[in-house]
Protein backbone atom coordinates (compact mmCIF):
# COMPACT_ATOMS: atom_id res chain seq x y z
CA UNK A 1 0.00 0.00 0.00
CA UNK A 2 1.48 3.35 -0.45
CA UNK A 3 2.07 5.43 2.57
CA UNK A 4 0.79 8.66 1.17
CA UNK A 5 -2.68 6.74 1.99
CA UNK A 6 -1.98 6.48 5.96
CA UNK A 7 -3.43 9.71 7.62
CA UNK A 8 -1.70 8.73 10.88
CA UNK A 9 -2.83 11.70 13.36
CA UNK A 10 -6.56 11.64 12.17
CA UNK A 11 -6.96 7.85 12.24
CA UNK A 12 -4.96 8.12 16.28
CA UNK A 13 -7.94 10.29 16.72
CA UNK A 14 -10.78 8.55 15.57
CA UNK A 15 -8.85 5.67 17.35
CA UNK A 16 -9.41 7.16 20.69
CA UNK A 17 -12.76 8.69 20.36
CA UNK A 18 -13.70 4.91 19.32
CA UNK A 19 -12.84 3.73 23.34
CA UNK A 20 -15.95 6.07 24.53
CA UNK A 21 -13.17 7.12 27.20
CA UNK A 22 -14.00 9.58 30.18
CA UNK A 23 -12.45 12.74 30.14
CA UNK A 24 -10.96 14.44 33.69
CA UNK A 25 -8.11 16.10 31.63
CA UNK A 26 -7.97 19.38 29.45
CA UNK A 27 -9.80 20.67 27.89
CA UNK A 28 -13.22 21.85 29.44
CA UNK A 29 -15.26 20.88 27.09
CA UNK A 30 -14.84 17.27 28.32
CA UNK A 31 -15.11 16.14 24.93
CA UNK A 32 -17.76 18.04 23.64
CA UNK A 33 -19.61 16.82 26.89
CA UNK A 34 -19.81 20.44 28.50
CA UNK A 35 -20.25 23.23 26.46
CA UNK A 36 -23.06 25.88 25.66
CA UNK A 37 -26.02 24.27 24.91
CA UNK A 38 -27.36 26.59 22.27
CA UNK A 39 -23.77 25.57 19.88
CA UNK A 40 -23.58 22.08 21.28
CA UNK A 41 -25.36 20.34 18.29
CA UNK A 42 -23.26 21.82 15.69
CA UNK A 43 -20.15 21.46 17.88
CA UNK A 44 -20.23 18.18 19.08
CA UNK A 45 -18.72 16.00 16.56
CA UNK A 46 -15.82 18.51 16.25
CA UNK A 47 -15.08 18.84 19.99
CA UNK A 48 -14.52 14.86 19.88
CA UNK A 49 -11.37 15.15 18.03
CA UNK A 50 -10.36 18.46 20.36
CA UNK A 51 -7.29 16.63 22.32
CA UNK A 52 -4.60 16.99 24.31
CA UNK A 53 -1.60 15.35 24.76
CA UNK A 54 -2.96 11.88 25.90
CA UNK A 55 -1.58 8.39 25.74
CA UNK A 56 -1.22 7.43 21.95
CA UNK A 57 -1.59 10.95 20.47
CA UNK A 58 1.61 11.87 20.62
CA UNK A 59 3.23 15.80 21.82
CA UNK A 60 3.65 18.88 18.69
CA UNK A 61 6.64 19.85 20.25
CA UNK A 62 8.59 16.54 20.85
CA UNK A 63 7.20 13.73 18.24
CA UNK A 64 7.81 10.45 18.46
CA UNK A 65 4.16 8.58 17.49
CA UNK A 66 1.68 9.91 15.11
CA UNK A 67 2.64 13.10 14.82
CA UNK A 68 6.23 12.32 14.32
CA UNK A 69 4.71 9.70 11.37
CA UNK A 70 2.53 12.92 9.53
CA UNK A 71 5.17 15.00 9.74
CA UNK A 72 7.93 12.60 7.64
CA UNK A 73 4.97 11.77 5.53
CA UNK A 74 4.71 15.40 4.79
CA UNK A 75 8.30 15.95 4.36
CA UNK A 76 8.33 12.52 1.88
CA UNK A 77 5.59 14.17 0.07
CA UNK A 78 7.36 17.62 -0.41
CA UNK A 79 10.76 15.92 -0.82
CA UNK A 80 12.06 17.76 1.68
CA UNK A 81 14.81 17.47 4.52
CA UNK A 82 12.13 18.29 7.54
CA UNK A 83 8.24 19.30 7.40
CA UNK A 84 6.83 21.02 10.31
CA UNK A 85 2.73 20.75 11.33
CA UNK A 86 2.06 24.84 12.21
CA UNK A 87 -0.95 25.85 14.14
CA UNK A 88 -0.33 29.39 14.68
CA UNK A 89 -0.72 29.92 10.82
CA UNK A 90 2.29 31.10 7.98
CA UNK A 91 2.74 34.05 10.64
CA UNK A 92 4.60 31.75 13.00
CA UNK A 93 6.18 30.34 10.10
CA UNK A 94 7.37 33.03 8.87
CA UNK A 95 8.81 34.02 12.18
CA UNK A 96 10.48 31.21 13.04
CA UNK A 97 12.00 30.96 9.70
CA UNK A 98 13.80 34.46 10.23
CA UNK A 99 14.70 34.18 13.50
CA UNK A 100 16.48 30.70 13.03
CA UNK A 101 18.62 32.34 10.16
CA UNK A 102 19.58 36.03 11.45
CA UNK A 103 20.67 38.41 14.49
CA UNK A 104 20.79 41.64 15.36
CA UNK A 105 22.27 43.78 13.14
CA UNK A 106 22.24 40.82 10.20
CA UNK A 107 21.85 42.33 6.85
CA UNK A 108 18.87 40.62 5.52
CA UNK A 109 17.81 41.22 1.58
CA UNK A 110 13.75 41.57 1.47
CA UNK A 111 10.94 41.54 -1.25
CA UNK A 112 9.35 45.09 -0.49
CA UNK A 113 5.51 43.13 -1.59
CA UNK A 114 6.08 40.96 1.69
CA UNK A 115 3.36 40.18 4.22
CA UNK A 116 3.43 41.69 7.31
CA UNK A 117 4.68 38.57 9.39
CA UNK A 118 8.11 39.06 7.85
CA UNK A 119 8.19 42.54 8.88
CA UNK A 120 7.56 41.56 12.75
CA UNK A 121 10.02 39.04 12.37
CA UNK A 122 12.73 41.02 11.76
CA UNK A 123 11.84 43.77 13.73
CA UNK A 124 11.79 40.97 16.45
CA UNK A 125 15.17 40.04 15.37
CA UNK A 126 16.27 43.88 15.19
CA UNK A 127 17.59 42.49 11.90
CA UNK A 128 18.90 45.47 9.11
CA UNK A 129 16.21 45.04 6.22
CA UNK A 130 17.09 45.71 2.49
CA UNK A 131 14.10 46.08 0.60
CA UNK A 132 14.02 45.32 -2.84
CA UNK A 133 11.30 46.76 -4.84
CA UNK A 134 9.46 44.40 -6.75
CA UNK A 135 8.01 44.64 -10.55
CA UNK A 136 4.89 46.27 -11.32
CA UNK A 137 2.47 44.82 -14.03
CA UNK A 138 0.73 47.66 -15.88
CA UNK A 139 -2.31 45.66 -16.83
CA UNK A 140 -2.91 43.77 -13.49
CA UNK A 141 -1.98 47.09 -11.00
CA UNK A 142 -0.32 45.13 -9.44
CA UNK A 143 3.29 44.20 -7.85
CA UNK A 144 4.78 41.09 -8.70
CA UNK A 145 8.28 39.77 -7.63
CA UNK A 146 12.00 40.53 -7.64
CA UNK A 147 13.94 40.28 -10.73
CA UNK A 148 17.86 38.84 -11.18
CA UNK A 149 18.86 41.74 -11.96
CA UNK A 150 18.05 43.82 -8.48
CA UNK A 151 18.71 41.25 -6.62
CA UNK A 152 22.44 40.84 -8.32
CA UNK A 153 22.72 44.54 -7.73
CA UNK A 154 21.52 43.87 -4.18
CA UNK A 155 24.06 41.55 -2.86
CA UNK A 156 26.86 43.21 -5.44
CA UNK A 157 26.02 46.31 -2.87
CA UNK A 158 25.19 44.14 0.36
CA UNK A 159 27.87 40.80 -0.06
CA UNK A 160 27.55 40.17 3.73
CA UNK A 161 23.44 39.63 3.74
CA UNK A 162 23.12 36.38 6.04
CA UNK A 163 19.62 36.14 4.12
CA UNK A 164 17.06 36.92 1.47
CA UNK A 165 13.25 36.52 1.71
CA UNK A 166 10.89 36.34 -0.90
CA UNK A 167 7.09 36.15 -1.44
CA UNK A 168 6.12 33.61 -4.70
CA UNK A 169 3.26 33.61 -5.72
CA UNK A 170 2.15 36.88 -5.15
CA UNK A 171 -1.16 36.62 -3.30
CA UNK A 172 -2.95 37.24 -7.10
CA UNK A 173 -1.36 34.13 -8.08
CA UNK A 174 1.24 35.71 -10.44
CA UNK A 175 4.85 33.70 -10.00
CA UNK A 176 8.36 35.22 -11.75
CA UNK A 177 12.02 33.24 -12.53
CA UNK A 178 12.61 32.63 -8.92
CA UNK A 179 15.01 29.69 -9.92
CA UNK A 180 17.14 32.38 -11.86
CA UNK A 181 17.04 34.64 -8.07
CA UNK A 182 17.64 31.27 -5.86
CA UNK A 183 20.75 30.32 -8.00
CA UNK A 184 22.38 34.00 -7.98
CA UNK A 185 21.66 33.82 -3.89
CA UNK A 186 23.14 30.52 -3.88
CA UNK A 187 26.54 31.34 -5.98
CA UNK A 188 26.70 33.61 -2.86
CA UNK A 189 26.27 31.33 -0.12
CA UNK A 190 23.01 33.15 1.05
CA UNK A 191 20.37 31.04 2.00
CA UNK A 192 16.85 31.73 0.30
CA UNK A 193 13.65 31.87 2.36
CA UNK A 194 10.12 31.97 0.41
CA UNK A 195 6.85 32.87 1.94
CA UNK A 196 4.76 30.40 -0.24
CA UNK A 197 1.89 31.07 1.72
CA UNK A 198 -0.57 30.62 -1.46
CA UNK A 199 1.48 27.77 -3.42
CA UNK A 200 0.79 24.35 -0.80
CA UNK A 201 -0.60 23.06 -3.95
CA UNK A 202 2.29 23.83 -6.66
CA UNK A 203 3.66 20.69 -6.23
CA UNK A 204 0.64 19.05 -8.03
CA UNK A 205 3.34 20.17 -11.06
CA UNK A 206 0.86 21.45 -14.53
CA UNK A 207 -0.87 23.42 -14.72
CA UNK A 208 0.01 25.06 -11.41
CA UNK A 209 3.58 26.49 -11.22
CA UNK A 210 6.62 24.86 -10.13
CA UNK A 211 7.03 24.96 -6.07
CA UNK A 212 9.38 27.11 -4.07
CA UNK A 213 10.64 23.81 -2.94
CA UNK A 214 11.34 22.46 -6.57
CA UNK A 215 13.06 25.13 -7.20
CA UNK A 216 15.67 24.90 -4.68
CA UNK A 217 15.15 27.29 -2.13
CA UNK A 218 16.36 26.38 1.09
CA UNK A 219 13.18 27.14 3.47
CA UNK A 220 9.65 27.42 2.54
CA UNK A 221 6.09 28.31 4.68
CA UNK A 222 2.74 27.14 3.43
CA UNK A 223 -0.79 27.94 4.30
CA UNK A 224 -2.85 24.98 3.99
CA UNK A 225 -5.47 26.35 4.86
CA UNK A 226 -5.36 29.09 1.86
CA UNK A 227 -5.64 26.31 -0.84
CA UNK A 228 -5.96 23.31 0.25
CA UNK A 229 -8.99 21.57 2.35
CA UNK A 230 -7.20 22.43 5.80
CA UNK A 231 -8.47 24.12 8.92
CA UNK A 232 -7.91 28.01 9.16
CA UNK A 233 -4.62 28.55 10.68
CA UNK A 234 -2.82 25.24 9.26
CA UNK A 235 0.17 25.90 7.90
CA UNK A 236 3.42 23.72 7.37
CA UNK A 237 7.08 24.49 6.82
CA UNK A 238 9.75 22.63 5.20
CA UNK A 239 13.56 22.82 5.31
CA UNK A 240 14.97 21.97 2.08
CA UNK A 241 18.57 22.35 2.63
CA UNK A 242 22.03 22.30 4.42
CA UNK A 243 21.94 25.68 4.70
CA UNK A 244 19.18 25.41 7.51
CA UNK A 245 19.79 24.35 11.28
CA UNK A 246 16.72 22.05 12.01
CA UNK A 247 17.40 22.46 15.57
CA UNK A 248 17.33 26.41 15.21
CA UNK A 249 13.89 26.47 13.32
CA UNK A 250 12.34 23.44 16.03
CA UNK A 251 13.85 25.73 18.81
CA UNK A 252 11.91 29.01 17.58
CA UNK A 253 8.59 26.74 16.67
CA UNK A 254 8.64 26.04 20.19
CA UNK A 255 9.22 29.11 21.59
CA UNK A 256 6.54 30.69 19.39
CA UNK A 257 3.36 28.33 19.24
CA UNK A 258 1.31 27.60 21.75
CA UNK A 259 2.28 24.67 23.98
CA UNK A 260 -1.28 22.97 23.87
CA UNK A 261 -1.86 22.96 19.81
CA UNK A 262 -5.26 22.01 18.42
CA UNK A 263 -5.49 18.75 17.29
CA UNK A 264 -7.99 19.16 15.86
CA UNK A 265 -6.37 22.51 12.98
CA UNK A 266 -3.34 19.05 13.02
CA UNK A 267 -5.57 16.50 12.29
CA UNK A 268 -6.69 19.16 8.97
CA UNK A 269 -2.89 19.27 7.97
CA UNK A 270 -3.09 15.05 8.13
CA UNK A 271 -5.70 15.09 6.10
CA UNK A 272 -4.85 17.64 3.99
CA UNK A 273 -1.73 16.34 2.94
CA UNK A 274 -3.52 13.15 2.12
CA UNK A 275 -5.70 14.63 0.03
CA UNK A 276 -3.04 16.24 -2.08
CA UNK A 277 -0.73 12.78 -1.84
CA UNK A 278 -3.94 11.71 -4.09
CA UNK A 279 -4.80 14.18 -6.27
CA UNK A 280 -4.61 12.00 -9.63
CA UNK A 281 -4.50 13.45 -13.45
CA UNK A 282 -8.05 12.75 -14.26
CA UNK A 283 -8.72 15.17 -11.11
CA UNK A 284 -6.28 18.09 -12.57
CA UNK A 285 -7.82 17.22 -15.89
CA UNK A 286 -11.54 17.72 -14.08
CA UNK A 287 -10.38 21.31 -12.92
CA UNK A 288 -9.21 22.43 -15.71
CA UNK A 289 -13.03 21.90 -17.67
CA UNK A 290 -14.84 23.59 -14.29
CA UNK A 291 -12.61 26.86 -14.12
CA UNK A 292 -12.30 26.93 -17.69
CA UNK A 293 -15.98 27.08 -18.07
CA UNK A 294 -16.42 29.20 -14.86
CA UNK A 295 -14.04 31.94 -16.77
CA UNK A 296 -15.82 31.32 -19.84
CA UNK A 297 -19.16 32.25 -17.96
CA UNK A 298 -17.45 35.82 -16.36
CA UNK A 299 -15.99 37.08 -19.81
CA UNK A 300 -19.35 37.22 -21.34
CA UNK A 301 -19.97 39.75 -18.61
CA UNK A 302 -19.24 43.32 -20.41
CA UNK A 303 -18.79 45.53 -17.34
CA UNK A 304 -15.37 43.04 -15.90
CA UNK A 305 -12.23 41.71 -17.57
CA UNK A 306 -11.11 38.11 -16.49
CA UNK A 307 -7.03 38.61 -16.41
CA UNK A 308 -4.64 35.73 -18.14
CA UNK A 309 -1.46 35.49 -16.93
CA UNK A 310 1.31 36.84 -18.92
CA UNK A 311 2.92 33.57 -20.56
CA UNK A 312 0.08 31.54 -19.08
CA UNK A 313 2.14 31.38 -16.21
CA UNK A 314 0.31 31.51 -12.49
CA UNK A 315 -2.14 29.56 -10.26
CA UNK A 316 -4.93 28.22 -11.74
CA UNK A 317 -7.00 28.51 -8.38
CA UNK A 318 -7.24 32.14 -8.67
CA UNK A 319 -9.16 34.37 -11.22
CA UNK A 320 -8.77 38.20 -10.58
CA UNK A 321 -11.48 40.14 -12.42
CA UNK A 322 -10.91 43.57 -13.47
CA UNK A 323 -13.41 46.60 -13.68
CA UNK A 324 -13.83 47.63 -17.01
CA UNK A 325 -16.41 50.58 -15.80
CA UNK A 326 -16.56 53.53 -13.27
CA UNK A 327 -16.74 50.89 -10.40
CA UNK A 328 -13.53 50.38 -8.31
CA UNK A 329 -12.94 46.92 -7.55
CA UNK A 330 -14.19 47.22 -3.62
CA UNK A 331 -17.17 48.82 -5.47
CA UNK A 332 -17.39 45.82 -6.98
CA UNK A 333 -16.70 43.22 -3.85
CA UNK A 334 -19.79 45.03 -2.38
CA UNK A 335 -21.84 44.27 -5.52
CA UNK A 336 -20.88 40.72 -5.07
CA UNK A 337 -21.61 40.20 -1.55
CA UNK A 338 -25.52 42.11 -1.98
CA UNK A 339 -25.60 39.14 -4.15
CA UNK A 340 -23.87 36.49 -1.41
CA UNK A 341 -20.68 36.11 -3.40
CA UNK A 342 -18.04 36.62 -0.95
CA UNK A 343 -14.44 37.02 -2.63
CA UNK A 344 -10.95 37.22 -1.01
CA UNK A 345 -9.75 40.85 -1.78
CA UNK A 346 -10.15 43.58 -3.48
CA UNK A 347 -7.78 46.44 -4.61
CA UNK A 348 -9.00 49.83 -6.39
CA UNK A 349 -9.38 47.73 -9.44
CA UNK A 350 -9.17 44.22 -9.41
CA UNK A 351 -11.47 41.89 -7.23
CA UNK A 352 -9.76 38.23 -6.15
CA UNK A 353 -11.92 35.29 -6.51
CA UNK A 354 -9.70 31.94 -4.86
CA UNK A 355 -11.37 28.54 -6.76
CA UNK A 356 -10.99 25.23 -4.86
CA UNK A 357 -9.03 22.23 -5.34
CA UNK A 358 -11.73 19.73 -6.95
CA UNK A 359 -11.28 16.42 -7.65
CA UNK A 360 -12.97 14.30 -9.84
CA UNK A 361 -17.24 14.65 -9.45
CA UNK A 362 -16.98 17.23 -6.44
CA UNK A 363 -19.59 19.59 -7.40
CA UNK A 364 -19.06 23.67 -6.43
CA UNK A 365 -21.69 25.98 -7.37
CA UNK A 366 -19.68 28.18 -10.15
CA UNK A 367 -22.88 28.17 -12.44
CA UNK A 368 -24.63 29.77 -9.93
CA UNK A 369 -21.65 32.18 -8.60
CA UNK A 370 -21.44 33.28 -12.17
CA UNK A 371 -25.42 33.98 -12.75
CA UNK A 372 -25.69 36.04 -9.40
CA UNK A 373 -22.43 37.79 -10.75
CA UNK A 374 -24.00 38.63 -13.85
CA UNK A 375 -26.87 39.86 -11.97
CA UNK A 376 -25.01 41.85 -9.88
CA UNK A 377 -23.74 44.00 -12.75
CA UNK A 378 -26.48 43.89 -15.29
CA UNK A 379 -26.69 47.83 -15.11
CA UNK A 380 -23.32 48.43 -14.89
CA UNK A 381 -22.16 50.26 -18.85
CA UNK A 382 -18.44 50.03 -19.55
CA UNK A 383 -16.38 52.78 -18.92
CA UNK A 384 -12.95 51.76 -17.97
CA UNK A 385 -11.34 53.31 -15.30
CA UNK A 386 -8.73 55.72 -16.31
CA UNK A 387 -6.22 56.44 -13.18
CA UNK A 388 -3.18 55.21 -13.63
CA UNK A 389 0.00 55.83 -10.93
CA UNK A 390 3.48 56.07 -11.44
CA UNK A 391 5.03 52.95 -10.09
CA UNK A 392 9.17 52.86 -9.51
CA UNK A 393 10.54 49.38 -9.53
CA UNK A 394 14.17 48.47 -9.20
CA UNK A 395 15.03 50.85 -6.02
CA UNK A 396 16.53 49.38 -3.22
CA UNK A 397 16.26 50.82 0.52
CA UNK A 398 16.48 50.58 3.92
CA UNK A 399 14.74 51.98 7.18
CA UNK A 400 15.27 55.91 8.03
CA UNK A 401 15.63 54.70 11.40
CA UNK A 402 16.42 51.14 12.34
CA UNK A 403 14.06 49.06 14.36
CA UNK A 404 16.22 49.42 17.66
CA UNK A 405 16.03 53.05 17.94
CA UNK A 406 12.34 53.17 16.85
CA UNK A 407 11.04 52.67 20.49
CA UNK A 408 12.93 56.29 21.28
CA UNK A 409 11.48 58.40 18.75
CA UNK A 410 8.77 61.70 18.38
CA UNK A 411 5.64 61.12 16.79
CA UNK A 412 3.25 63.79 15.35
CA UNK A 413 0.79 63.67 13.03
CA UNK A 414 0.48 65.39 10.11
CA UNK A 415 -1.91 66.12 6.94
CA UNK A 416 -1.15 62.89 4.47
CA UNK A 417 -0.43 65.26 1.53
CA UNK A 418 1.85 67.02 3.36
CA UNK A 419 3.88 64.25 4.71
CA UNK A 420 6.39 63.26 1.91
CA UNK A 421 9.89 63.80 2.35
CA UNK A 422 9.07 62.69 6.27
CA UNK A 423 9.91 59.50 8.04
CA UNK A 424 6.91 57.31 8.88
CA UNK A 425 5.71 57.35 12.08
CA UNK A 426 3.08 53.84 11.89
CA UNK A 427 3.37 50.83 9.44
CA UNK A 428 0.06 51.50 7.41
CA UNK A 429 -1.09 47.86 5.49
CA UNK A 430 -3.95 47.77 3.12
CA UNK A 431 -5.77 44.35 4.60
CA UNK A 432 -6.31 42.20 2.61
CA UNK A 433 -3.55 41.20 1.31
CA UNK A 434 -1.71 42.22 4.37
CA UNK A 435 1.45 43.49 2.39
CA UNK A 436 2.40 47.43 4.01
CA UNK A 437 2.17 50.05 1.92
CA UNK A 438 4.20 52.11 4.02
CA UNK A 439 6.48 50.83 7.00
CA UNK A 440 7.79 52.81 10.46
CA UNK A 441 11.20 53.96 9.97
CA UNK A 442 10.95 54.49 6.12
CA UNK A 443 11.04 57.62 4.17
CA UNK A 444 7.67 58.69 3.02
CA UNK A 445 7.28 59.30 -0.95
CA UNK A 446 4.94 61.01 -2.93
CA UNK A 447 4.55 57.55 -5.07
CA UNK A 448 3.66 56.02 -1.33
CA UNK A 449 0.98 59.04 -0.57
CA UNK A 450 -0.35 58.87 -4.28
CA UNK A 451 -1.17 54.91 -3.77
CA UNK A 452 -2.39 55.55 0.01
CA UNK A 453 -4.65 58.13 -1.45
CA UNK A 454 -5.95 56.53 -4.10
CA UNK A 455 -6.73 53.19 -1.44
CA UNK A 456 -8.84 55.56 0.59
CA UNK A 457 -10.78 57.03 -2.26
CA UNK A 458 -11.60 53.59 -3.29
CA UNK A 459 -12.85 52.29 -0.12
CA UNK A 460 -9.50 50.22 0.78
CA UNK A 461 -9.38 48.77 4.79
CA UNK A 462 -6.22 49.24 6.39
CA UNK A 463 -4.83 48.24 9.59
CA UNK A 464 -2.58 50.13 11.19
CA UNK A 465 -3.18 54.27 10.06
CA UNK A 466 -5.25 54.99 13.21
CA UNK A 467 -5.88 58.75 12.50
CA UNK A 468 -6.33 57.89 8.40
CA UNK A 469 -10.16 59.06 8.80
CA UNK A 470 -9.29 62.25 9.64
CA UNK A 471 -6.77 62.53 6.61
CA UNK A 472 -3.68 62.43 8.90
CA UNK A 473 -0.50 60.18 9.24
CA UNK A 474 1.91 59.70 11.66
CA UNK A 475 5.77 60.77 11.07
CA UNK A 476 9.03 60.48 13.54
CA UNK A 477 10.36 64.20 13.60
CA UNK A 478 14.41 63.67 13.03
CA UNK A 479 15.33 67.33 14.34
Amino acid sequence: MNKQNRIPLYEALIEHNQKKTISFHVPGHKSGAIFHQQAQTIFQDILKMDATELTGLDDLHSPEGVIKEAEELLADLYQVKKSFFLINGSTVGNLAMILSVCEKDDVILVQRNCHKSVLNALKLAKARPVFLEPDYHQDWKTATGVSKEIVGKAISLYPKAKAMILTYPNYYGMVYDLKSVIDLAHLHNIPVLVDEAHGPHFIIGEPFPASAIQLGADMVVQSAHKTLPAMTMGSYLHINSERIYINRVREYLQILQSSSPSYVIMASLDLARNYLATYEQRDIAYLQREIAHFKKELSTIQSIKVLEYPDSLGDTLKVTIQSRSKLSGFELQKRFEEMGIYTELADPFNVLLVLPLLKENQDYPFLEASRKIKAALADVPIHPLEEQLNIYTGTISELSIPYDKLSDVKKEAVVISEAAGHVCGETIIPYPPGIPLLLIGELITEEKINQLIQLMNTGARFQGGSFLDKNLIHIIRTS
